[in-house]
């Protein structure tokens, strides 16, 4: 079985950018080359699931798309880490153009992402996580089956204080300020698992 870590991209690992698809827009968040690392070298899978409205209206294509994530990791390669895959949304319900324009099964908080890297991977849903810096990305991390965790990077520091100022439950199963953070919390929870 595969342990996977499924990360958000945008304002998870690299900074929030509208509609990032030019290399040179690119900047990774500080200490999430490290983060990657360890949790390579703690045997799991780093899979990126990244809803992609600005294919869907038409702003960039498939093909910008995945320069930029040739590039991402170029930049991780340099540290000595990677991600293992991407998995992307093309869709829009409401604003996408043509065929990209449908209410599918992929678009985050839903779960078709999640299912396509079981096309590739045989994941261990118990020893597996998601982390994003948004309420869909926990859910849909959540409605997967797996634990999620919320990061205070991109809008994760204010999408928890306005759900703690609305008295509601936590949404997510972790919360730390860091994709760093979130790392050490689920090799410490896995170390744990192991003794």
């Amino acid at each position: 079985m595969d342990k996977a870590v499924f990360l958000d991209r945008d304002g998870t690992i690299n900074k929030e950018v509208t509609y990032l698809y030019r290399p040179e827009d690119l900047v990774i968040l500080p200490g999430v080359p490290e983060a990657v690392k360890i949790l390579h070298d703690n045997g799991f899978h780093i899979l990126v699931v990244t809803n992609q409205a600005g294919i869907a209206r038409g702003y960039y294509t498939v093909e910008d798309m995945h320069r930029l994530h040739q590039y991402l990791n170029e930049q991780l390669k340099k540290d000595g880490a990677w991600i293992d895959a991407f998995y992307y949304c093309p869709h829009h319900p409401e604003h996408g153009i043509g065929a990209y324009r449908k209410a599918c099964r992929c678009r985050k908080p839903d779960t078709g992402m999640f299912e396509m890297a079981e096309q590739e991977y045989k994941i261990d849903k118990k020893h597996s996580y998601m982390i994003g810096d948004k309420r869909i990305d926990v859910q849909a991390g959540r409605n997967y089956g797996i634990k999620s965790i919320l990061v205070g990077t991109g809008y994760g520091r204010e999408e928890r204080e306005t759900s703690r100022r609305q008295g509601e439950e936590p949404f997510y199963d972790f919360y730390s300020e860091t994709l760093m953070g979130a790392a050490e919390f689920i090799i410490g929870k896995e170390t744990k698992h192991h003794e």
